[in-house]
């Protein structure tokens, strides 16, 4: 990788990370709100999710680690992806929810108490994250 690249890849990695942080914390704070998608997130109350606060930056720094790794991918693999901007970022979004998420949450949900439902808003959310992500990095680095 030239410099030039590796600069694409931070910066669009780093917009990627913003976009996330705000979609990913602003729309859990609206989706407790909403009636209807309020009972998805009754789980998250158990026992289980509450957290000490010592390694909460874990969970905040999730939406950057995750937008840098994406990041990385896609400069290695974007040649695959054709077709329009948003084609190509939905491609990239399911390409990696079949080849790195799927086989995690299949593994957590045999060997972990937590619901179907659960892994399958992870899932979900997991395909929308790097949809989002993909559509950041097929306009910034194309």
């Amino acid at each position: 990788m030239n410099s030039v690249q590796v600069k694409k890849m931070i910066a669009s990695g780093f917009v990627a990370g913003l976009a996330l942080s705000l979609l990913s914390y602003g729309g859990l704070f609206v989706a407790v709100q909403i009636p209807f998608l309020a009972p998805f997130f009754v789980e998250y109350l158990s026992s289980v999710f509450i957290s000490d606060q010592s390694r909460d930056v874990f969970f905040y720094s999730h939406a950057m680690l995750i937008s840098f790794a994406l990041s990385f991918f896609w400069e290695k693999f974007k040649s695959s992806f054709s077709g329009s901007m948003l084609l190509r970022g939905v491609e990239f979004g399911i390409v990696y929810t079949i080849t790195g998420l799927f086989p995690i949450l299949w593994l957590t949900y045999s060997q972990i108490e937590v619901s179907a439902t659960m892994v399958l808003s992870w899932l979900i959310f997991g395909l929308f994250q790097a949809s989002v992500a993909g559509i950041i990095f097929a306009k910034m680095n194309p």
